[in-house]
């Protein structure tokens, strides 16, 4: 058995604690993880719990897993986008296809693999092996900017500020359909969705709060350019907000039903501007991650 420990992430708070468990293990079942905790093997801040306790964004998780559940996870000579880098933190601007973290499917050619290929052991621990240095996280196909910080001292301190929506987080996506208004707010709780867990939902009843503004940015005939900047940090959140006032994110496979025009990998959406107080200066640092080349291509073919 391979003790595992996490810290939770703003996206899962509130979650059951086995839930919580199945999302980071996909591999392992339900009742297996159900019987860990009813043995005691599930500890949350250092106490066993029961299985319909809901962790609160920071608690720490610890668990163990069989050995032929959680493969070892090796550092991969992958090159990287590095927009920023110090002693404490490094700033990349992923690319579309890649995972951030490993995960039931994906133990190879993750963000994190590249990143223990770069930094060593200069990688923050509090996430476990599974995610060391990763403080948050975006989608396999969007691209753009990821913190990863190298020390438990700057995790915690931009742990913190995600936790209380001060990071500033702007996004540039295209989506279908001609917006009426220029600029608005999507203030709608999501959650798991009730019948498939791998995908999010409105959800009024078990959802939390989510907030995404949004302003156009250029329109063109059946599509609408737009900048998105998230108040709070929900799994999937710009990609169901925008899905739910009928203006699904062009190449979304996942929350439209609409069939791109385009050969596109997955949902239009980069991640463009990360802004944060650095942990060590406590001055305030903006990363800008350039648009891919295949989003700027659109840009002009919709013209």
């Amino acid at each position: 058995m391979e003790e595992l420990r996490f810290e939770i992430a703003e996206d899962m708070e509130d979650e059951r604690i086995d839930k919580c468990i199945s999302l980071l293990v996909e591999d392992l079942s339900r009742s297996f993880i159900q019987k860990l905790i009813k043995d005691g093997n599930v500890l949350v801040n250092g106490k066993p719990v029961k299985g319909s306790f809901r962790v609160k964004c920071e608690d720490e998780v610890v668990f163990s897993v069989p050995e032929s559940v959680e493969p070892d996870i090796e550092p991969e000579n992958i090159p990287l986008d590095i927009l920023y880098e110090d002693a404490d933190l490094i700033v990349v601007n992923k690319p579309k296809g890649m995972v951030v973290h490993p995960a039931a499917g994906h133990y190879t050619g993750t963000l994190v693999n590249a990143l223990m290929y770069h930094c060593g052991n200069d990688l923050s621990g509090i996430n476990g092996v599974l995610r060391p240095g990763i403080v948050h996280r975006i989608d396999r196909d969007t691209t753009g900017s990821v913190i990863a910080c190298k020390n438990d001292k700057a995790h915690r301190c931009i742990a913190e500020q995600l936790k209380e929506h001060s990071i500033n987080r702007r996004y540039r996506a295209i989506c279908f359909g001609e917006l009426e208004q220029e600029e608005g707010t999507i203030d709608q709780p999501i959650g798991r969705h009730p019948n498939d867990r791998k995908k999010m939902a409105i959800n009024h009843q078990n959802g939390k709060r989510a907030v995404t503004h949004y302003r156009v940015l250029q329109r063109f005939k059946g599509y609408t350019y737009i900048e998105c900047v998230l108040e709070t940090g929900r799994t999937h959140q710009i990609r169901v907000h925008m899905a739910s006032i009928g203006h699904p994110l062009l190449g979304d496979e996942v929350y439209s039903n609409r069939k791109s025009p385009f050969k596109l990998q997955g949902q239009t959406l980069h991640a463009k501007t990360l802004g944060f107080i650095h942990p060590t200066t406590g001055e305030y640092l903006e990363i800008d991650a350039p648009l891919p080349e295949y989003f700027e291509h659109l840009l002009t073919v919709l013209v």
